[in-house]
């Protein structure tokens, strides 16, 4: 029953009443984002009936998200990083409940909806950047791995439950309700950081009369100095760069498959992800991280090459599947590296950049995909860029001893 039981996914964390109040608060609120989030899109077209736009929404968000992630690290290490969370939570909450009024107004501006969208967007870089920064000063380091892959489950799941539910709930009570419902979502979490104790700075005094420029610099500097942190970031951006198709997963729908074949197409990986967080409990105790970091994105690359060879939805799905699991175990042992192999001072700006690299990895990999999948087709962009992400963590492995040594700190 012991060894069974090992193999779940580890709830060790929600001993800790602060955690358990977030997590559980994080289930309300990420399935409301989802609901905003398929909205949005839909709004656009029916406003201007063009898929250039919608397209520009997700770009309008980008460099307004990596700016307020990098300003947002830096400000949680010299700041109470309860207040700058439940002032980045409430400011969430605050423009979906925006977005209901321009859609009760009737406002039927595509400016005005680009314009909310890019600083709710920055808001929520801001906002899981110093979120992750929290966490640490919540669980016991040895339980950093289980509480990472808890919360990946929970928006995982979100990612799959809040589309499904958001297309349920539409034609019956319309957008406006959805924006609404997504602002009282966001309540739940509001009240979990406000039950939360003060997080000052651990750190002194000096580091607060730095400009945030200075802060981040800082920070940078910090990375490069150390070989882990960066190999990390490498290996991270490695797996979502070469190896993510996202870009190509419409034309081998058309192509491969069937086009009605989509949207499962879209899910596999959030499913797999849903399903290795579940049993987490058969990796989340490992303790050599840099390893497990290499192997994780080795085993996305293999997974993704598998799926650029399949010829058949159910062989397709089975290696999305192991890419979804492979993808979170990555997701899992990142964090916990970035968490523990920095002083708590310095966890806010690490993981600015950490949301950049997460943000601007797939951002590349579908102008890679899409450049390439033209030229070569789609079949040798997807195995090939699958292949080179495991060339690249092997290359990685053996060039970098920092990653091969790298083992967690308990204390």
């Amino acid at each position: 029953m012991k060894r069974r039981i090992r193999l779940l996914v580890d709830m060790g964390p929600l001993r800790s009443g602060e955690f358990r109040r977030l997590w559980a608060a994080g289930i309300v609120t990420a399935l409301g984002a989802q609901l905003t989030a398929v909205v949005v899109p839909l709004q656009i077209y029916e406003f201007s009936g063009s898929s250039a736009f919608v397209g520009l929404a997700g770009l309008v968000g980008l460099a307004p998200m990596a700016a307020a992630a990098l300003w947002g690290g830096a400000l949680a290490d010299v700041r109470d990083r309860r207040r700058v969370l439940l002032t980045t939570t409430v400011g969430i909450g605050v423009t979906s409940l925006l977005l209901w009024a321009q859609a009760w107004a009737e406002l039927r501006s595509i400016g005005v909806l680009l314009v909310l969208v890019g600083i709710q967007q920055a808001l929520f870089g801001a906002n899981s950047t110093v979120s992750r920064a929290v966490t640490p000063r919540l669980v016991p380091p040895e339980l950093l791995p289980a509480a990472n892959a808890l919360q990946s489950v929970v928006l995982l799941s979100a990612g799959i439950a809040g589309p499904l539910l958001a297309g349920f709930l539409l034609p019956v009570v319309g957008s406006r309700t959805l924006y609404l419902a997504d602002a009282v979502a966001v309540c739940a979490t509001v009240w979990a950081v406000w039950r939360l104790p003060d997080l000052p700075p651990v750190c002194g005094g000096e580091p607060r009369r730095a400009s945030m420029t200075r802060q981040i610099t800082d920070g940078v500097r910090f990375v490069t100095r150390h070989q882990i942190l960066l190999t990390v970031y490498l290996c991270d951006f490695t797996a979502l760069s070469l190896g993510l198709p996202t870009a190509l997963l419409p034309q081998l729908a058309a192509e491969t498959f069937r086009p009605s074949d989509i949207g499962v197409l879209y899910a596999a990986v959030s499913a797999g992800g849903v399903l290795a967080g579940l049993f987490s409990g058969t990796f989340t105790r490992v303790r050599r991280h840099g390893v497990a970091v290499a192997v994780s994105v080795g085993g996305w690359g293999m997974a993704i090459a598998g799926f650029g060879l399949a010829r058949s939805l159910a062989s397709a799905v089975a290696w999305l599947l192991v890419a979804g699991g492979a993808l979170l175990a990555l997701g899992v042992f990142r964090k916990t590296v970035l968490q523990t192999a920095v002083p708590d001072g310095m966890r806010g700006r690490l993981q600015g950049i950490d949301t950049v690299v997460a943000v601007g990895g797939p951002r590349l990999g579908d102008l890679l995909h899409g450049t390439v999948g033209a030229a070569l087709g789609v079949t040798w962009t997807v195995t090939g860029g699958g292949a080179l992400t495991v060339v690249a963590a092997l290359a990685l492995l053996l060039l970098r001893p920092a990653l091969r040594k790298h083992r967690v700190t308990l204390t």
